[in-house]
């Protein structure tokens, strides 16, 4: 099977990787000791130059909360501050990873990137069968991701060296379950000229 990969960049957001934002302690330590976003922007900058198609995610809320899910512990500090809510500057792709005009953001009000959303619709139109994954958080977005594009029939690779939790030791445990339905591989390997289509 030919690989046609894309890339997706999840949750690399102001709200969890930049100091100001509001969830910068949950992650942003791990973000920064393991130059995730140098290793995210690098994926991208590869991807454009091999016509790799490069798709956002971020999670957040519509204004108002209707569609926040008030049961969840995860999503539980989101409504007792104005935390994560679209069209904010905290749900936001991070300014070193700010998409071109044409890569589409796609906005998720669950952990699953899939669920309710257009995002497997974006993906085959463009014909791809490959997801490249990028991002935080290992134990929950990633995770999630690529379990999810497992059962849809995508081939899934998880770039270590560009996604973080909130600990070493998550992280690993993280990509121990990845293994059994992706490959866990690096920047460089995914998106070495040899792996990736020509620029058309």
């Amino acid at each position: 099977m030919t690989r046609r990969p894309a890339l997706l960049v999840l949750d690399l957001i102001n709200e969890v990787a930049h100091p100001d934002g509001k969830y910068a302690d949950v992650c942003l330590e791990q973000i920064e000791s393991r130059a995730v976003l140098d290793h995210a922007r690098r994926a991208v900058r590869r991807a454009r130059e091999s016509g790799v198609p490069v798709v956002y995610v971020v999670v957040g809320f519509s204004p108002g909360l209707a569609d926040w899910p008030a049961s969840s512990p995860l999503f539980s500090e989101a409504a007792g501050g104005d935390r994560l809510i679209l069209g904010t500057w905290g749900t936001d792709v991070h300014d070193s990873l700010k998409p071109l005009a044409h890569e589409p953001v796609v906005a998720k009000r669950r952990i699953n990137p899939f669920h309710g959303t257009h995002l497997e619709l974006i993906l085959r139109s463009y014909g791809v069968n490959t997801l490249l994954l990028t991002g935080v958080t290992t134990d929950f977005v990633v995770l999630s991701t690529a379990r999810e594009a497992h059962d849809r029939d995508f081939r899934v690779e998880v770039l270590e060296d560009a996604t973080a939790t909130s600990s070493p030791e998550l992280h690993e445990a993280a990509l121990t379950l990845l293994r059994r339905t992706a490959e866990v591989t690096t920047v460089d390997a995914a998106l070495a000229p040899a792996r990736t289509p020509a620029q058309t």
